[in-house]
């Protein structure tokens, strides 16, 4: 590989990650992304298993650490505030439903970026409009930036990225809808939360929730609600929240708290709950990384680390391979792999454990909650949560560098 210039299109987790790694290994990262500045804020992301041991390998851990949300556990409560059900942030080795080290999106985010540098170009404000590959490399066009040429192009762009579009194909072949939208926000500290992530279930496959945040004056709240796919403008963010307040119209607890505060974010966000399945996750000089070619959804808690540790074993690869991508790429797929079939598997009752439909399934799932530490439920939730551990990750500090 002659031009080790490598061009990652994203700047959220997975690629100020991979930047930071293929900085150490010789290559040099330009990331690009459409938001102006690093996004801040953004919901709660969790850091287990693998994914620790990346941050660890990284030397940022007391870094994360610094900015990890406090935080005592999750809990249920009913539709006067009532505790109904709670799991301690301590649980199942604090990689429970809340784990240990749980960081606001934007934090960690920001955290990477700071790695990332210095050695790492940033095109911020700015999107990939064009792809076309050679034998010598990639030619790239922007929306705004003039065209360039890089050794390779790596899609670290979410669940809708634009380089899986433009070089893997239409989303539809690639997402799989899991059957449920989320809105995220941040909304004023003016309920009382005593430190846990407080959720409440309505009838109707309707969740309201509210979370602390790093700072004393906020609080991160969620409104989600089940239904099969439905047509928006992702860019016309009224209408996005129009349709969040009329399904979450009539909840009770502090719903309707929540929406008031929705209105007025500034940083509100909305998409639908899905997975990315491919079968192969490069086509030439272009390869995927996180959620823009795994996305295993938020219900699984393990986003992060399925990133985390992609970006890792991307990197290394490439380095071990001395650039050849053809091998790097079908040596990460061959690591890679079985940790994201095994991390993709939704955990028991999937969107409908999340989201109840009826009285009944909430008052079921509250129960389970009850029961989550206690036999015959405990051996099958912490299998779920082991998974984020599932990988034995390859030690490159002794491989040869580019």
């Amino acid at each position: 590989m002659q031009n080790t210039n490598i061009l990652i299109s994203g700047a959220s987790i997975a690629g100020p990650a991979l930047a930071y790694w293929l900085r150490e290994n010789g290559f040099t990262p330009t990331v690009v992304e459409r938001a102006p500045t690093p996004r801040p804020g953004g919901q709660a992301v969790d850091l287990r298993g693998a994914g620790r041991t990346v941050v660890e390998r990284m030397g940022l851990m007391d870094d994360v650490r610094a900015v990890a949300l406090d935080q005592r556990g999750i809990a249920y409560v009913d539709d006067k505030g009532r505790i109904k059900a709670r799991l301690g942030a301590d649980a199942f080795g604090g990689e429970g439903i809340v784990s240990e080290i749980e960081v606001l999106r934007g934090d960690l985010a920001e955290v990477l970026h700071r790695a990332s540098l210095p050695g790492t170009e940033h095109l911020f404000d700015d999107t990939i409009t064009g792809i076309d590959q050679d034998d010598d490399g990639v030619t790239v066009t922007f929306e705004k930036a003039a065209p360039r040429r890089f050794g390779l192009v790596i899609g670290a762009d979410g669940l809708h990225s634009t380089v899986r579009a433009l070089a893997f194909g239409p989303e539809s072949a690639a997402v799989r809808p899991i059957g449920g939208y989320t809105a995220w926000f941040t909304a004023p500290a003016d309920i009382d939360l005593d430190g846990w992530y407080l959720m409440h279930n309505a009838p109707g496959g309707l969740v309201a929730s509210a979370r602390p945040g790093r700072l004393p004056h906020e609080i991160k709240a969620g409104l989600s609600f089940r239904s099969d796919p439905i047509s928006y403008d992702r860019r016309n963010i009224a209408q996005q929240r129009d349709i969040v307040a009329r399904r979450l119209a009539g909840v009770g607890w502090e719903a309707p708290r929540l929406v008031a505060a929705m209105h007025e974010a500034a940083d509100f966000s909305f998409d639908s709950m899905g997975q990315v399945h491919l079968d192969r996750w490069s086509a030439g000089r272009v390869a995927l990384l996180g959620d823009a070619g795994y996305c295993p959804s938020p219900l699984t808690g393990l986003g992060t680390s399925l990133a985390l540790v992609g970006a890792y074993v991307l990197a290394g690869e490439l380095a071990t391979a001395r650039g050849d991508h053809r091998m790097a790429f079908a040596r990460y797929e061959q690591i890679m792999r079985p940790y994201v079939t095994d991390g993709q598997k939704l955990p028991p009752g999937g969107i409908g454990g999340f989201a109840p439909s009826s009285r009944l399934d909430i008052a079921v799932r509250t129960a389970s909650m009850r029961w989550m530490t206690r036999w015959p439920l405990r051996p099958l939730i912490a299998a779920q949560f082991a998974k984020a551990g599932n990988i034995t990750l390859p030690d490159y500090a002794q491989r040869v560098r580019i």
